[in-house]
C-alpha cells in the first residue's frame, strides 16, 4: 500500500476536496430521522396547538429539506462521483504509464519465460482492480466512517443507553472482519492468477488459430481450455464460497443491532422513559449506522480484492532488468562499425550448457561477416548479444574500441539495423510501419526509403496506398511485403551497422530477388551481418563464419572455404544437389 501511495501522492489535495464533498453528500441524509423525531413529538403529539398551526410548521420543514434534497444534493451528488472518478482515472493512468516503460525495459529473457496474455492481464485487469482502493479505501471508507461517528454523536444526544445498545455489536463485528479477509486476500490472488492463466492461453490459441484449423484440433484445443477455464472456475468458487461465508456471518451480526433497539426503545416508551419520536429517529440512526458498517464490509472485499491485484501489479513491477545502463556509460553517436568479439561465451542460465564458447573475431568497418552453419549452432544467438538484446556470459564485445556494455543501450541501438525472417509490423498503416524507423521523418523520405526497398510499387498498387492498414502482425501483406516494408524502415534508420538474421530465407525465388538486391544497396559502406542457410545469398560476403556447437569452425570468403573440403563446403554442395 505504501508504494501504491506514491501514485496517489500527487493527487491529494483533489481527494481531500473529493472527502469534504461526500461529507455533505452523506451528512445531509443524516438530517432525516431527526426530522421525524420533530414531526412526531413536536408536532404531531403536541396538543395545544391547531392544526392550522401544525400543518403550517410542517410545510416549513419540508419546504427546507425539499431545497437540501432537491437543489444542494443533486450537484453535491456529481461532483462527488466526478472527482473520485477522475481521480482514479489519473491513478491508473500513471501506473498502466509506468508499467509500460516497465515492460519496455524488460530483457528479451523474461519474454521467453512468460505467457503475453499473463503480462496483459497484470497491466489491464489487475491495475484496473487497483481502482477500487483509490475509490473504497481512500474516500468511501473514510466517508462512511464519518457518517457512523456523526451519527454516534446525534444518537448520544438522544440517549446514551440507547446509543450503547446500539454499537454493542461493534466489537463482535470488527473481530468477524479481521478473522475472515485475511484468508480472503490470499484466495483473491489465486483466482487472479488463475485468469491470468486463462488469457495467456486465450492469447495463443488465437494468434495460433491457422495452425489449430490445418490441423483440425478444434476438439482438443477445446478440452484443453476447458481445463483451464476448470481450474478458474474451481478458484472462482472456492474465494465465493469463502466470500458467502463472510457475508452470512458478518451481515447477521450488523441484523442483531437493530432488533435490540427496536427491543430496549420500545420497552423505554412503554415505561414512559422514553418519546415516540425518539424511538423512530433511534430506529431510523440504525440504517445510518449500520448501512456505512454494511459497505464496510463489501469495502473490505473489494479493498482485499484490490491489495491482492496490488501485489501482482508490484511483483510485475519487480522484475528486475537484465539490460540497464551502468552510472558511468556513455553515449554512442555515429558508431564507424569496427567490432571485436573477445573470448565472447553465452549461456542463458546457469542450468543450461554454453551455446557459444570462446569465440575470437575482428571486425573491420564496412566489412560484410556471414554466419553459416547447422540450426542450433548460436549463430542467431550471437548476432542478439550485439544489440545488447542478451548480455554476454563471459569475455567481451568491442564497438569501436570501447566494449557495448559501456555504452547507453538506446544509444547502441540507434546505430544498429535489423531485418529479421519474421519481421513483425504493427497493424497501423504501411507509412507508420515504416516510420519506426524514424518517426520525424516527413512523407518524402518515407517513400524514399520505400523506393530503395524496392516496396513502393507494391504499397502504391494497395488499396489506400501508404495509408492502407495492414492488419495485426501485417496479415494483409505477403511475406515478401513484409520483408519489404521492414526494410524500408531500416533505410530510414540509416544505422551504421546492419544485421540480416535469416531475412530471405522464407521467401519465394521473385521475392527474393527484389529483396537481396535492397539488402546490397542498404549494406553498402555499412559493418553488416547476416545468418543465412541458403547459401547461395550469402556468397557475395567479405567473410564467411562457419559455426558449429558454439565455436567457429572455419573462416574465409566463399573461394577460400571452397578450396578447403571443410564444413561450408560439404553444406554448400548439400544444397547445390
Amino acid at each position: 500500500m505504501k508504494r501504491y501511495m506514491a501514485f496517489v501522492k500527487p493527487y491529494w489535495k483533489e481527494i481531500i476536496i473529493t472527502i469534504i464533498i461526500g461529507l455533505f453528500k452523506f451528512g445531509i441524509p443524516l438530517l432525516l430521522p431527526l426530522v421525524m423525531m420533530y414531526v412526531i413529538d413536536d408536532i404531531i403529539m403536541v396538543d395545544m396547538m391547531t392544526q392550522d398551526e401544525k400543518l403550517s410548521i410542517l410545510f416549513k420543514i419540508m419546504g427546507g429539506m425539499a431545497f437540501l434534497f432537491i437543489i444542494i444534493r443533486p450537484p453535491v451528488e456529481y461532483f462527488r462521483q466526478y472527482y473520485a472518478q477522475w481521480i482514479a482515472s489519473k491513478i491508473l493512468y500513471d501506473i498502466r504509464d509506468q508499467l509500460f516503460t516497465h515492460i519496455q525495459k524488460l530483457s528479451l529473457r523474461y519474454y521467453s519465460n512468460h505467457k503475453v496474455g499473463e503480462i496483459i492481464s497484470r497491466v489491464i485487469h489487475d491495475v484496473e482492480q487497483t481502482k477500487n482502493f483509490v475509490i473504497t479505501g481512500l474516500m468511501n471508507i473514510w466517508l462512511d466512517l464519518a457518517t457512523i461517528i456523526i451519527a454516534i454523536i446525534i444518537m448520544l444526544n438522544l440517549n446514551v443507553w440507547l446509543t450503547l445498545v446500539a454499537i454493542a455489536m461493534f466489537p463482535f463485528y470488527g473481530f468477524s472482519v479481521k478473522y475472515f479477509y485475511a484468508h480472503l486476500r490470499h484466495l483473491t490472488r489465486v483466482r487472479s492468477q488463475a485468469l491470468a492463466e486463462v488469457q495467456g492461453h486465450l492469447h495463443e490459441r488465437v494468434q495460433g488459430m491457422s495452425v489449430i484449423r490445418s490441423f483440425a484440433l478444434e476438439d482438443y484445443e477445446q478440452q484443453r481450455f476447458a481445463e483451464r477455464n476448470g481450474h478458474f472456475l474451481d478458484k472462482a468458487i472456492d474465494h465465493t464460497k469463502w466470500n458467502a461465508k463472510t457475508f452470512a456471518v458478518v451481515n447477521t451480526i450488523t441484523d442483531i443491532a437493530p432488533l435490540l433497539v427496536i427491543f430496549v426503545s420500545a420497552y423505554f416508551v412503554i415505561t414512559n422513559n422514553l418519546e415516540v419520536g425518539v424511538m423512530t429517529a433511534f430506529v431510523l440512526y440504525m440504517e445510518r449506522l449500520y448501512g456505512p458498517l454494511r459497505r464496510l464490509v463489501n469495502s473490505s472485499t473489494t479493498l482485499t480484492q484490490a491489495i491482492a491485484s496490488m501485489d501482482r501489479v508490484f511483483e510485475f513491477i519487480d522484475e528486475k532488468y537484465d539490460i540497464k545502463d551502468e552510472p558511468n556509460t556513455i553515449p554512442l553517436t555515429k558508431a564507424e562499425g569496427r567490432l571485436s568479439f573477445e573470448q565472447v561465451g553465452f549461456q542463458y542460465s546457469d542450468d543450461d550448457k554454453p551455446v557459444l564458447k570462446d569465440l575470437n573475431l575482428d571486425v573491420k568497418p564496412g566489412e560484410t561477416i556471414a554466419f553459416v552453419g547447422m540450426s542450433g549452432g548460436g549463430k542467431s544467438t550471437l548476432i542478439s548479444l550485439i544489440p545488447r538484446f542478451f548480455d554476454v556470459t563471459t569475455g567481451r564485445i568491442v564497438l569501436d574500441g570501447i566494449d557495448i556494455r559501456n555504452y547507453k543501450v538506446r544509444t547502441l541501438r540507434d546505430n544498429i539495423g535489423m531485418v529479421m525472417q519474421d519481421n513483425i509490423l504493427f497493424s497501423d498503416s504501411v507509412k507508420q510501419n515504416i516510420m519506426m524507423g524514424n518517426p520525424n521523418a516527413t512523407d518524402a523520405e518515407v517513400i524514399a526509403a520505400a523506393q530503395a526497398a524496392n516496396a513502393h510499387e507494391f504499397i502504391m498498387s494497395l488499396p489506400n496506398g501508404y495509408d492502407t492498414e495492414v492488419g495485426e502482425r501485417g496479415v494483409k501483406l505477403s511475406g515478401g511485403q513484409k520483408q519489404r516494408v521492414a526494410i524500408a524502415r531500416v533505410f530510414l534508420k540509416n544505422p551504421s551497422i546492419l544485421i540480416f538474421d535469416e531475412a530471405t530465407s522464407a521467401l519465394d525465388l521473385e521475392s527474393e530477388h527484389y529483396i537481396q538486391e535492397a539488402l546490397e544497396k542498404l549494406a553498402k559502406d555499412r559493418t553488416t551481418f547476416i545468418v543465412a542457410h541458403r547459401l547461395s545469398t550469402i556468397t557475395h560476403a567479405d567473410r564467411i563464419v562457419v559455426i558449429e556447437n558454439g565455436e567457429i569452425a572455419e573462416v574465409g570468403n566463399h573461394n577460400q572455404l571452397m578450396s578447403r573440403d571443410g564444413s561450408y563446403k560439404k553444406l554448400f554442395e548439400v544444397q547445390k544437389l
